[in-house]
């Protein structure tokens, strides 16, 4: 083989073909070619920094075809554990006949002969991934302006699109965050120390025993609620996203795919205020009724709770729609009425696959958003085939890749038990059941349903309203006593009592 200096003395031309249709630019698209060549230098100079490059660089960050090409082959040679140097990237590259696609042997050469040094390759690896997202900028501007220039163009098809094309730009930038051991460690001990103060980044559902199994609704988290149709899911669902936005005053988006949002209002007013829905669609409403309405309708108008009952939403709008409200409303929590009635991006796909390809982009918005979301659905018909079959996660409707993706799954369940004694009524149970807690213990938890008033109440706080007058009758009786007034004697016939 002749000496280096001779066959790389005469650099061929570079090849730099974009991936990108840039004829409608008066200027060449942003690139920094000196940068990609650091970076592809640096890999060669010292193999172990290519496992930190790769995890900011891909192929196509690449503005020059060359550098591109080359820097396959490094990659790849990497993950084989192959040596990485110059000759054997000149054999990889003869074998698969890209030598001269690359501009021959003279353009690894001048790749070399430069005074380059690997100790600032991430610092090289930052610049070429800075002038690739300028490009893809400009490629999703260039194709949002065609596509509005087109005659017949949908235009808020064209939004929901153009947004999501934005947002794909985002999350490559923030896709390859990795954390050291260190890093983690100190954010869980942090974590520890608020939970030990009695503060957590759980939002309160209002139902006390739920919360004392999940801690709350948790941000980055994908909660199933679902039930037979008729079950009151939505009325649960309704009652959760109402204590969050009234009594802690915390933004909710409720996406109502099944109900209007004048329907919505309605099962709100009378689940708040306690009013029979029925008199009101009767007008069967008194005077004192009226002015329960109108109080509770002033309350609720101040809550940060928020609406889209728009048909039809795709995953992607509904993802545009959060992205928004959390920009301008520091949005807390999701509600979605419900998960079968999200419109698939690929409505060729079939249905299981639909439904699981939602699920997965419905958890991957919640920690986008680092927020909950609550996503109601239906069970299968198989919890009716026997006679009050208790609802499990086998039962959810259309997908098993529900059960995986959700990190909680809860289950609503109606059950009558019959009376021992003839004469007495049967008694009607309602529970929640915690199907699935990753990140706790599962169980019962017994409610109470409120039909006429479209309202689940926790059985917890049920009794304590109950025992208020007792607890009052025991103060005043005991007022003035002070413990230590008892003897020892009378103390001890006390216990003993």
């Amino acid at each position: 083989m002749s000496s280096p200096d001779k066959r790389f003395s005469k650099p061929k031309p570079d090849h730099n073909t974009t991936l990108f249709d840039t004829s409608s630019l008066k200027n060449v698209p942003p690139h920094d070619l000196e940068a990609e060549r650091c970076v592809i230098a640096s890999m060669l100079i010292d193999p172990l920094v290519v496992d930190d490059i790769v995890i900011l660089l891909r192929e196509d960050d690449f503005y020059s075809d060359a550098n591109r090409r080359i820097y396959k082959h490094l990659k790849e040679m990497r993950s084989t554990g192959c040596a990485i140097d110059l000759y054997l990237l000149l054999d990889r590259l003869r074998k698969s006949e890209e030598i001269e696609a690359i501009g021959g042997e003279a353009h690894i050469g001048e790749l070399l002969s430069g005074n380059y040094t690997a100790i600032h390759a991430i610092h090289y690896a930052e610049i070429v991934r800075e002038k690739s997202t300028l490009r893809h900028l400009i490629h999703a501007g260039s194709s949002i302006i065609h596509e509005a220039l087109a005659p017949g163009t949908d235009t808020k098809d064209l939004l929901y699109r153009a947004a999501q094309q934005m947002f794909d730009i985002c999350d490559v930038q923030t896709s390859n965050q990795v954390s050291s051991m260190n890093d983690v460690m100190m954010g869980a001990l942090a974590y520890i120390d608020n939970l030990m103060r009695g503060e957590h980044d759980g939002i309160l559902t209002g139902f006390t025993d739920l919360d004392e199994y999940l801690t709350g609704l948790r941000p980055n988290e994908l909660i199933i609620l679902a039930a037979r149709p008729g079950m009151g899911k939505t009325a649960l669902g309704m009652n959760i996203a109402e204590y969050v936005a009234i009594d802690q005053k915390k933004p909710v988006l409720v996406i109502s795919l099944e109900m209007a949002t004048r329907e919505l209002a309605l099962r709100l007013i009378c689940a708040r205020g306690k009013i029979d829905s029925y008199r009101i669609r009767k007008n069967f409403l008194s005077g004192s009724d009226f002015q329960q309405l109108s109080t509770v309708a002033n309350e609720m108008s101040q809550a940060p709770m928020y609406f889209d009952d728009t048909p039809g939403r795709t995953i992607s709008e509904i993802a545009a729609v959060s992205r928004r409200l959390k920009h301008r409303e520091d949005l807390q929590l999701i509600v979605i009425d419900y998960l079968t009635l999200i419109t698939p991006d690929n409505p060729t796909d079939p249905r299981q696959e639909q439904v699981a390809k939602t699920a997965r982009r419905l958890k991957r918005l919640a920690r986008e958003l680092h927020v909950p979301i609550l996503c109601l659905a239906q069970l299968n018909r198989q919890t009716e085939m026997g006679r009050e079959t208790e609802p499990k996660l086998a039962h959810l409707r259309e997908s098993g890749a529900i059960e995986q993706d959700a990190d909680v799954v809860l289950l609503l369940h109606h059950k009558t038990i019959k009376s021992k004694n003839d004469g007495e009524p049967d008694e009607n149970k309602s529970y929640i059941i915690v199907a699935k807690n990753r990140a706790g213990a599962t169980g019962y938890v017994e409610v109470i349903w409120e039909k006429e008033h479209t309202r689940f109440t926790s059985l917890e706080r049920q009794g304590q309203d109950e025992f208020n007058d007792y607890a009052q009758k025991y103060n005043a009786d005991f007022a003035g006593h002070e413990q230590d007034s008892f003897t020892e004697s009378e103390y001890a016939g006390m216990n003993d009592d």
